[in-house]
Order: structure tokens, then C-alpha cells, then sequence
């Protein structure tokens, strides 16, 4: 490629980039939590990307960061939990959110059980699944996982926590600027 060409490239990844802000910057969506088990490490991770992909049957694509130590715990894990936070819980937010999985073992610091599946399981939160990873895709700087879930229920708390209550976390590992 050459040196106009890339300058042409690189200009278009910014003006895409800020075109997204446009839409990004307005949404206001739920956080989750994530969480997984490989046999040996557990870890777990704040996730806003997060969504309903099929109805019948039921799917979601969770996505999670690559610089996120769960990312590689998820990478090996052959289920997943999913956790939506209820309103109050901004504390585990932070917990999952800011501390690291490589520092720090966040489940000492919450009531979990496992489930069938290993998948760790919060006790807290407004709902919960876990459920068999299908399929993996990268999708840039996240890696998305394809979970059809196989349990699941209520977790007690209310509401839903959304970004604009958590976005002053900051992530434990930071996200990279990224231009490929």
C-alpha cells in the first residue's frame, strides 16, 4: 500500500469512527456481567456488549475485551455465565470492571455457586444465565462468543444498571488504540 493510499485509509477509519461516536455516545444500554471457568481458572469481566441474537432458540453474542484477562479464561471455557445487574449494583460493577482477574480473584469478594455447566454463577444480580459457548468470531478489539443458554434465573435485584452509571469505571487493563 502505498503512503497516500494508507494517509486515505487511515482518514477513513477516523471519519467511520467518529461517525460511530454519533450513535455510541446516545446509548445508554445494560451492563452484565461476565464470568467463565477453563477447569482450572475462574475469572470474570464488566460487559456492555452484550445482545439477544436469536429468539428460537435462544442465543446471546457476548463480547469481551482482548486486553481482559477473562478473555482468555473465556477463549478455553466451553460455557459461560451471564449476569445483568440490577440498578444498585454499581459496587460490583467496579469490582468486576476495574479490578484485573491476572491481580486479583474477584470471586473471593462475592457469594457464587457453580453451575452444571462450571460456569461461575453471582448469587446477586436481576438475572443470570450460563450457558454452552457455540461459536467464536473476532470482532476487532473484542472477541465474540456465541452462548446458547442452558439455566438460568433470578437474581433478586431490580432495575438494571446501565452505562451511564458505570461509565466513569476505569478498566483494569485499558483499552488500546487500535488502527487494524
Amino acid at each position: 500500500m502505498t503512503a497516500a493510499a494508507h494517509a486515505e485509509d487511515a482518514g477513513g477509519v477516523a471519519a467511520a469512527t467518529v461517525a460511530a461516536a454519533g450513535i455510541v455516545g446516545r446509548l445508554d444500554y445494560p451492563m452484565f456481567v461476565v464470568t467463565a471457568c477453563d477447569g482450572t481458572e475462574r475469572s470474570g469481566c464488566l460487559a456492555g456488549f452484550v445482545t439477544q441474537c436469536s429468539i428460537v432458540p435462544a442465543r446471546f453474542v457476548v463480547c469481551i475485551s482482548k486486553e481482559n484477562h477473562t478473555c482468555g479464561v473465556a477463549a478455553r471455557a466451553t460455557a459461560l455465565g451471564l449476569h445483568l445487574l440490577g440498578e444498585d449494583q454499581i459496587d460490583v460493577a467496579s469490582l468486576f470492571g476495574e479490578l484485573t482477574g491476572d491481580r486479583t480473584d474477584k470471586f473471593d469478594r462475592v457469594a457464587w455457586h457453580e453451575d452444571p455447566s462450571g460456569a461461575p454463577v453471582l448469587e446477586a444480580c436481576a438475572a443470570w444465565v450460563c450457558g454452552n459457548v457455540l461459536d467464536r468470531r473476532d470482532f476487532g478489539d473484542h472477541v465474540g462468543h456465541l452462548l446458547q443458554p442452558s439455566a438460568g434465573g433470578g437474581g433478586g435485584k431490580g432495575g438494571l444498571l446501565r452505562y451511564g452509571r458505570a461509565r466513569h469505571l476505569h478498566p483494569g487493563h485499558p483499552p488500546r488504540s487500535r488502527t487494524d
